[in-house]
């Protein structure tokens, strides 16, 4: 039996280039390899946005996300592409996962601070839901029980807490219910933004999407950041950590162009018009496959509901034989009660 993955996105908008590279790339890969379980995680967006307004922009983000991962060439034949909120087993896991891990463990988390402090949320006003929020990712990963979760190394830490909750559930009901999920680490970059941030963001505008025309593309890459000392084509550049260069190396499947580019650029007998429009066209070129399936998905009315809806159903049997593994081992006499009502038999507590 192949083993499973879980893995996926919170629904803040639309993805770019840098998901691409970071973690989409790898997930096409990974589904002919793994049984792939791809989490659509709207309820996550809610430790530090539960307005009304950020809730009413969900269901468009969600469209987007599913879409995206569908361009990019994730097959939901082969792939479970569900929603997080559609399963009443999530809630349920994560109150019982609450209780495997104490609040100290939780704090020491250095991702919880820094969640909090792009936020801008301090101790006072610290929700219960964000010191929380690793606790939601392990009901998330033992959900559908999977032996994998790809995650940068700075995400390292809240795969450990899975890892210490699901042993402490196995070993205080004296049963194996949940596989111990290893990292899957790989080389994940992280790439560069436009305006030559370290990171590629929607919330700084500086990010090319996946979605994104040929004429938006151009505009962006016209507009990069590039040798700041360099003030005429003429004067010799620096190729190291120039993004219109990085971008090449990524985008552009043409070495021979890309290493004539930068021995020119070294020189300065190339200017960053040249450079640019080529990295555009690379880019593009990348792109349109893209586009391709984003529209012919797109043309289908309720296509991507569907294909949401399906993944959601299959990931919910699984949600459910889960549930019913977890309150075995534990003999909790509520859910015995609703499953004896389910089946008409009778229930009897003192046979508990």
């Amino acid at each position: 039996m192949k083993k499973r993955i879980l893995t996926g996105d919170r629904p803040t908008g639309k993805l770019h280039l840098g998901h691409y590279v970071g973690s989409l790339q790898n997930r096409v890969a990974l589904q002919d390899e793994y049984e792939c379980f791809f989490i659509i995680a709207d309820l996550h967006t809610l430790t530090t946005k539960p307005e009304k307004e950020h809730i009413e922009k969900l269901g468009r983000n969600i469209y987007d996300v599913v879409l995206d991962y569908l361009s990019v060439g994730i097959d939901p034949e082969k792939s479970v592409i569900f929603l997080q909120s559609a399963l009443p087993e999530t809630y349920e896991l994560n109150l019982v996962l609450e209780m495997m891990v104490t609040l100290p463990r939780l704090a020491r988390l250095p991702s919880i601070k820094d969640m909090a402090r792009a936020a801008q949320i301090n101790e006072e006003t610290m929700p219960f839901g964000l010191i929380g929020y690793p606790v939601l990712q392990a009901a998330d990963i033992l959900l559908p029980r999977a032996h994998l979760v790809p995650v940068g190394k700075d995400n390292e830490a809240h795969v450990e807490i899975t890892r210490e909750i699901a042993r402490r559930f196995n070993r205080l009901y004296d049963e194996e219910v949940f596989p111990i999920p290893d990292v899957m680490i790989g080389d994940v970059p992280t790439l560069v933004g436009t305006d030559g941030q370290a990171k590629m963001s929607k919330s700084l505008d500086n990010a090319i999407y996946l979605s994104d025309d040929a004429k938006t593309v151009e505009r962006k890459v016209r507009g990069m950041y590039t040798d700041p000392n360099r003030v005429r084509a003429d004067i010799p550049g620096r190729v190291e950590g120039n993004p219109v260069f990085i971008y090449h190396d990524a985008f552009n499947p043409d070495v021979d162009e890309v290493n004539d580019l930068k021995a020119r650029y070294r020189k300065g007998t190339v200017g960053d018009v040249e450079v640019k429009r080529k990295l555009a066209r690379a880019i593009n070129n990348f792109l349109d496959p893209i586009r391709e399936r984003r529209a012919v998905y797109a043309a289908e009315p309720g296509k991507v509901e569907e294909i949401l809806m399906d993944g959601t159903r299959r990931m919910q049997e699984e949600a459910r034989a889960t549930m019913h593994r977890v309150f075995s081992a534990m003999g909790l006499p509520g859910p015995l009660l609703r499953g004896a009502q389910q089946r008409g038999e009778p229930f009897r507590l003192l046979d508990v």
